[in-house]
């Protein structure tokens, strides 16, 4: 994630004003059935506040039971536009759509509303129909039996639900917890309880009472099937295998197939997940997703072109698969014809694209076009792609800014001196941290080309001993983490530091150093440093203004929110930049800066240079690095399986004029950067 900082509850986004009372009133006609009258109040509303989600949403309630579907359509679309993550929003189109028998549309639009909040059985219902009257009979089984599944839950738990998937946290784990009181070892809250600790990130209690559901009702297949989410997020990847190869012999069916396709790629066996792909592919061509996961696969372990073909056929399966075009624009070398580009800007300006395929689409037109040279029209879809992004985005740069003056107020010398070498003393880690599209990806590829050096994943190690040690909070409360780092004696920071390397060992070889390329452990230093005293540090630097504009063009799997604004990530930039100016007062000469123009300009010297830091000799595979044969699962994939080239660090000049808001929020940055 973009941030560390934990909030054990987050209210849905505000409304847009609308007075509570005249919203009561409203959903009182509704109740009522008094639907001319709750249409007639909620019009009034609607020109009143024209951002209010709720009154939008019941107007188009309104007209829909009036039998106003084109109309409702259309206000559900003005809903869509305020807020594009609305489930509820997508559950009404479904309707409607189902009323105009548009089948098709009714499908893709309960789709959309399930994804985005499993607990709505009126989705799932629509969506059962739907299928089976498409002939989908498997996925159709899968979604009356979600259905059945919602229908018998108590209230209680089916509000709990609702609440988790709205990301009201608190109170979803308030409601769940009292289940409990009076329902002990209640499957469901026990499952319920545990989504919740994952949201928060609290994986570790999320993994236990998972793992004890499971121990106590093995046949429940769906605390099976968030077992092995919740694994996969602890990078547990073995187990996450072990949990899928269960859950396919008891359960059987493609979503279960699927599962452990993809938990096979994930431990490496990419044979066995392309087969199982392969499979389905054949057998089911009409699955979209099916041919994505392909790509991506194909694609971290190097056959590109196979990879192309695949998202060329996830498109080909569903027109408006926005993320199919994304990942071929983010493949960096593939080229889109005049078709793709014609077909990608009728379907992002298309109304019924769901926001998602829309933001995917709109970054995808941005490299396409950038790659013609048309820089204006590439930067008004980079634009248009993060402004739809920040849609779905929390991050805060007021927050952002705290969290650094936290870590900047208590990580001192004093703290540094009085702890000195009391952590756990294993040289083996190499962190590498920094921003994203800094080059730590290339860092790494020179690193792990070494024969004394594992690499490995972004690890999320580091960032849950920060949580664990910032306990559970409401977002209003101060954070106990990094001032907590003070009350640790030398048994407890020895521990801490013991734990991440028997954690982590599970992704390494058998060489003596290994790779921890979690960009985002910038913000750690401190306890990193604590915990693990011989641990190397390698902060991946950048220009400004070419390492932001990457940034701000990228469209990332999950995480890294700060990046979808030029005002966001400029911010970012420069907190980045003190607090690792920080970390150089205090740790003098603990962190190795290596500058990525540096490399571009003197490869060997610079090799050189950062494996005389991590203490080993030279090797010319470094300098070689590119034909190292390893998967890489970063959006550098493709480009560090090339020779070392400049053509990157110029590119934001392309757009200087659209980027002089950055180039002014970056000017003192600017000028001290040594690469100019």
């Amino acid at each position: 994630m973009s941030t560390d900082s934990q909030a054990a509850d987050q209210q849905p986004s505000p409304r847009g004003g609308a007075d509570q009372a005249a919203l009561r009133e409203v959903r009182g006609a509704l109740k009522q059935r008094e639907f001319t009258r709750a249409k007639t109040l909620a019009e009034k509303l609607v020109e009143e506040y024209p951002q209010d989600s709720e009154a939008l949403y019941m107007l188009a309630a309104s007209r829909r039971y009036l039998g106003e579907h084109r109309q409702a359509l259309e206000t559900l679309e003005q809903l869509l536009a305020v807020d594009g993550r609305n489930a509820r929003a997508y559950q009404e189109r479904g309707h409607n759509f189902s009323q105009l028998e548009d089948n098709t549309a009714a499908i893709t639009a309960y789709r959309h509303a399930v994804e985005l909040n499993p607990a709505l059985h009126a989705s799932w219902k629509g969506l059962a129909l739907g299928l089976r009257q498409a002939g989908e009979v498997a996925e159709a089984e899968h979604a009356l039996r979600q259905f059945q599944h919602l229908q018998k839950l108590p209230p209680e738990l089916a509000s709990a639900a609702s609440l988790l998937y709205e990301r009201r946290l608190y109170k979803a784990e308030q409601i769940c917890r009292g289940f409990l009181q009076r329902h002990r070892h209640h499957p469901e809250a026990m499952r319920l309880l545990a989504l919740v600790g994952a949201e928060l990130g609290i994986l570790d209690d999320a993994d236990f009472l998972l793992e004890s559901c499971l121990e106590l009702y093995p046949d429940f297949h769906q605390a099976r099937f968030d077992y092995i989410g919740i694994l996969r997020k602890r990078q547990k990847f073995a187990a996450a295998l072990a949990q899928a190869k269960k859950l396919r012999e008891a359960q059987g069916g493609r979503q279960a197939d699927i599962l452990f396709a993809t938990q096979s790629a994930m431990v490496g066996d990419y044979d066995t997940a392309l087969g199982v792909y392969d499979e389905i592919a054949r057998a089911e061509p009409q699955l979209a997703n099916i041919h994505l996961q392909r790509g991506h696969t194909l694609k971290t372990i190097g056959r590109a072109e196979e990879a192309n073909e695949a998202y060329q056929a996830a498109y080909r399966a569903r027109e408006d698969f926005g993320d199919a075009y994304w990942s071929l624009a983010n493949m960096k070398t593939y080229r889109f014809s005049d078709d793709e580009i014609e077909a990608m800007q009728r379907l992002q300006s298309r109304p019924d694209t769901a926001l998602e395929d829309r933001y995917h689409l709109c970054f995808a037109l941005g490299k396409a076009l950038e790659d013609r040279k048309q820089f204006a029209d590439a930067f008004d879809f980079y634009e248009q792609g993060n402004a739809l992004k920040r849609q779905e985005s929390r991050y805060s740069i007021e927050q952002n800014r705290r969290d650094t003056e936290l870590q900047i107020e208590h990580c001192t010398p004093a703290l540094f001196a009085r702890n000195a070498d009391k952590g756990f003393p294993a040289p083996d880690p190499i962190f590498i941290v920094g921003l994203p599209r800094a080059g730590s990806t290339l860092i790494e590829q020179i690193l792990s080309s070494h024969s004394e050096v594992d690499g490995t994943l972004e690890l999320h190690n580091v960032m849950a001993a920060a949580r664990r040690l910032d306990g559970r909070r409401r977002a209003s409360e101060v954070p106990r983490y990094p001032a907590v780092l003070h009350d640790l004696d030398p048994g407890q920071l020895r521990e801490l530091g013991e734990r991440y390397i028997e954690e982590t060992r599970i992704h390494r070889e058998a060489a003596p150093l290994f790779i921890d390329k979690m960009p985002n452990n910038f913000r750690h230093i401190g306890l990193i440093k604590l915990m693990l005293p011989n641990a190397k540090i390698i902060d991946a630097r950048r220009h400004p203004m070419a390492c932001c504009f990457s940034g701000f063009k990228q469209l990332f799997a999950e995480g890294q929110e700060f990046t979808y604004g030029l005002e966001t990530v400029g911010e970012y930039y420069r907190d980045y930049v003190r607090l690792m100016d920080h970390w150089d007062r205090v740790l003098p000469g603990q962190v190795l800066r290596v500058h990525y123009e540096a490399v571009v300009d003197d490869l060997e010297g610079e090799v050189r240079r950062i494996l005389g830091f991590c203490g080993i000799p030279f090797e010319e595979a470094c300098i070689e690095f590119h034909t190292t044969q390893r998967a890489v699962r970063t959006p550098s994939a493709e480009q560090v399986r090339q020779p070392i080239y400049r053509g990157s660090t110029e590119q934001w000049r392309n757009f200087e004029t659209e980027l002089s808001p950055l180039k002014a929020i970056l000017a003192d940055e600017i000028a001290q950067y040594p690469h100019n």
